[in-house]
């Protein structure tokens, strides 16, 4: 079995400082057992173990540095600089880099009983798992994190660990924080309570992203997109998928892992896909450009719909029955139409979450197709580059020969700038029906 860093693929750089935190934590706790408030252990006033100033006391236990590796001084018993344990973490890199996955086998490897993220201890195996006591998931479900439910989670990331170890919070997606939220977080991240770690992800440290002040007090973690290569290699290997086919999924996928799996093992995902690469072909006039926008929105409210109906379902189920559904007598009646308010802000979550489910769905779609066309671009340039999409390598070239170097540029310029739109929230309906006149005038 591997260790909790063996899903993040091709971060190799990024493992190495994980590995080298983890072991300064760990550090950082035997030193706690073994080193009394005011002996010697700087103090960041009032913590009752003497350690709450996490930063100075890293760079007393970090690991030795690697003579050879970067930052290497040539003293074998120098420490690596910055290689030591501190409270506040940002992971950034493209989408499907492994950036929540970093976080968890991160949380994993600091709650693990041996300090290495070993995989098979307790602490690893609920961490991975999602029922840690002491690490708290965000993932957002609507467009934006709320002040409200930072708040709340800080307040709780306050207390201290029931296991002992750190009280961990990661955050999925930081750069949809409202601002008020990134304040709420911001004065946490400032004063962070002791034993206490918090780990964003977001696609970069841009102030679009992630706000500066925030970003001043964290240490970055870059991920880079994984070369197909090492997506297929990990596909064979951990699902069972067919070499040709894992290789195939990979490449089309574009180094992302978890779409590289829907395509090699679900149907109804290649579907869609193949839908979408057929847009090109499809767009012959202004009519047809708006009946395949019409296309393209409606497959991802389709895609969308799918994948929240089971979660929407369970949910409203839950709350009936905890509000006293079924039950019978004059208590229940009453309490059930007292459970409006809660049904609705039930209906207005679920609402959200579907809006970015759509969005996201979308998104995927515009990904494929910006592909498509960064295929004949590199086929007009002649560029040696493998294509993105091989199955459709012959379309691509069909339109570069029709298109040049200068129409295909366009083309995916037009996608790209259909996607940034979307993330600046005008209406999607209205930036695909844009980008598809686009595409059909070049």
């Amino acid at each position: 079995m591997t260790d909790v860093f063996g899903d993040l693929v091709g971060q190799d750089e990024a493992v190495a400082t994980l590995r080298r935190a983890a072991a300064s934590a760990a550090a950082l706790l035997r030193a706690a057992t073994l080193v009394p408030a005011g002996a010697g252990a700087p103090t960041g006033g009032g913590d009752p173990d003497g350690y709450d100033d996490l930063d100075a006391l890293a760079e007393q236990f970090d690991e030795p540095g690697d003579p050879d590796g970067p930052g290497a001084t040539g003293d074998p018993g120098a420490t690596v600089p910055g290689a030591g344990m501190t409270h506040a973490w940002i992971f950034t890199g493209p989408p499907g880099s492994g950036r929540s996955v970093a976080a968890r086998a991160f949380a994993a490897a600091l709650q693990c009983v041996h300090g290495t993220g070993c995989g098979r201890c307790p602490g690893c195996h609920t961490t991975l798992a999602g029922t840690h006591a002491d690490v708290r998931l965000v993932v957002p479900e609507g467009l934006s994190i709320g002040v409200g439910e930072m708040r709340a989670l800080v307040l709780r990331a306050a207390s201290t660990p029931s296991g002992g170890r750190w009280q961990i919070v990661i955050i999925e997606d930081a750069d949809r924080l409202t601002e008020a939220a990134g304040n709420a977080l911001l004065k946490a991240v400032e004063e962070p309570p002791p034993r206490t770690v918090f780990l964003l992800c977001a696609p970069s440290t841009h102030p679009d992203d992630v706000s500066v002040t925030i970003r001043s007090r964290c240490r970055v973690v870059p991920l880079r997109q994984p070369p197909a290569g090492a997506v297929a290699e990990v596909l064979v290997r951990r699902d069972g998928i067919a070499p040709d086919v894992a290789e195939w999924a990979a490449a089309a996928a574009q180094g992302h892992v978890g779409r590289a799996r829907r395509l090699a093992r679900d149907p109804e995902a290649r579907q869609r896909r193949d839908a979408v690469l057929a847009v090109p072909r499809r767009l012959t006039g202004v009519g047809a450009a708006f009946d395949a926008a019409s296309a393209l929105i409606e497959a991802a409210e389709a895609e969308a719909a799918a994948a929240v109906a089971e979660v929407d379902e369970a949910e409203r189920a839950a709350l009936q029955t905890a509000l006293g559904a079924g039950g019978t007598g004059r208590g229940a009646a009453g309490a059930m139409r007292g459970a409006a308010g809660q049904l609705k802000d039930l209906e207005k979550r679920q609402k959200s979450r579907a809006t970015r489910a759509q969005r996201d769905a979308l998104d995927r779609a515009l990904v494929d197709l910006a592909g498509f066309y960064r295929d004949a671009l590199t086929v007009a340039l002649r560029a040696p580059v493998a294509p993105v999409h091989t199955d459709t390598a012959t379309l691509a070239a069909a339109g570069a020969e029709k298109w040049d170097a200068e129409g295909s540029l366009r083309r995916l310029e037009a996608v790209l700038e259909c996607r940034a739109a979307i993330e600046a929230n005008v209406k999607p309906r209205i930036a695909v029906e844009a980008m598809m006149l686009s595409l059909w005038r070049g």
